[in-house]
C-alpha cells in the first residue's frame, strides 16, 4: 500500500468505464428529440460527471421546467437502449480493483450518475457489494461540491488526507480540492491530461495500469 492514502474514491464514466461515447449519443438524441440545438462533442464531454440536471442546465441555461424533465426523459431512454450491454471496463480496471482490495484499501464510488444508472451497472459486473460506499448525483450534491466526498469519508472513517479521488473531469479534481483531498487525473476519458493538469492532481495518468504502478512507488 502507498503509504499516505487507505481510501481510493473513483468516478464511474470515464474512469472505470468506456461509457463516454454513449454519452454522448445520448445527450444528442435528446436534444434532437426535445426540439433544442444539438451541442457538438467538446461541449458535451466538458459536463460529463455533473450531476444531469446540472449537466442539462449547463448546455441549455434557458431551458423551461417542462423542456427539463422532456429532454431527461429522452436522455435517459436514450442511454438505457445504447447501455442494453453495460459499457465495458476499461484495461485492467477489473484485476487493479481486485488487487487494490486485496493489498487493503478501502474503494468507493463517487459519480455524476444516478442512483439506478449505478445500481444497474454495478449489477452488471457483480458489483452490488464491492464497494465500501457508493455515492451517486441524485442522492447528494453534484460536482464540484464536496458533499459526497464527506460523505464517503465519515462512512470510511478516513481523513481528507488519507484519500484518493480518481476521475476523468474537472469536476472529479475541483471536487477533491473543495474536499482537502488528492486527486489523480486520467486522461482517456472526457478530457484531456493537458486541460485536467490546470486542476493540479497529484499524479496524471493515460493507462489506469498506472494508478496500481504508482501506488506501489513503481515510478
Amino acid at each position: 500500500m502507498h503509504p499516505e492514502y487507505k481510501l481510493l474514491i473513483f468516478d464511474w464514466d470515464g474512469t472505470l468505464a468506456d461509457s463516454i461515447g454513449r454519452i454522448v449519443e445520448a445527450m444528442r438524441t435528446a436534444a434532437e428529440r426535445s426540439a433544442l440545438p444539438v451541442r457538438d462533442d467538446f461541449a458535451i464531454k466538458g459536463i460529463i460527471g455533473l450531476g444531469l440536471p446540472e449537466a442539462i442546465r449547463t448546455l441549455y441555461p434557458e431551458i423551461s421546467p417542462d423542456q427539463m424533465l422532456e429532454f431527461r426523459q429522452h436522455y435517459a431512454d436514450s442511454y438505457v437502449a445504447l447501455e442494453a450491454a453495460p459499457s465495458p471496463l476499461f484495461a485492467d480496471v477489473a484485476e487493479s480493483l481486485a488487487a487494490f482490495r486485496a493489498e487493503g484499501y478501502q474503494l468507493a464510488v463517487a459519480t455524476g450518475k444516478s442512483r439506478r444508472g449505478l445500481d444497474r451497472v454495478l449489477k452488471a459486473h457483480g458489483w452490488q457489494d464491492y464497494f465500501e460506499i457508493t455515492c451517486a448525483a441524485d442522492e447528494t450534491a453534484s460536482k464540484p461540491d464536496p458533499l459526497m466526498l464527506h460523505q464517503i469519508l465519515e462512512r470510511c472513517q478516513v481523513k481528507p488526507e488519507q484519500a484518493l479521488m480518481i476521475g476523468d473531469s474537472s469536476f472529479d479534481l475541483l471536487m477533491a480540492r473543495n474536499a482537502g483531498m488528492d486527486s489523480v487525473a486520467v486522461g482517456y476519458g472526457a478530457l484531456a491530461l493537458d486541460t485536467l493538469r490546470e486542476f493540479g492532481p497529484r499524479l496524471a495518468i493515460e493507462r489506469f495500469s498506472e494508478l496500481r504502478a504508482w501506488l506501489n512507488g513503481q515510478h
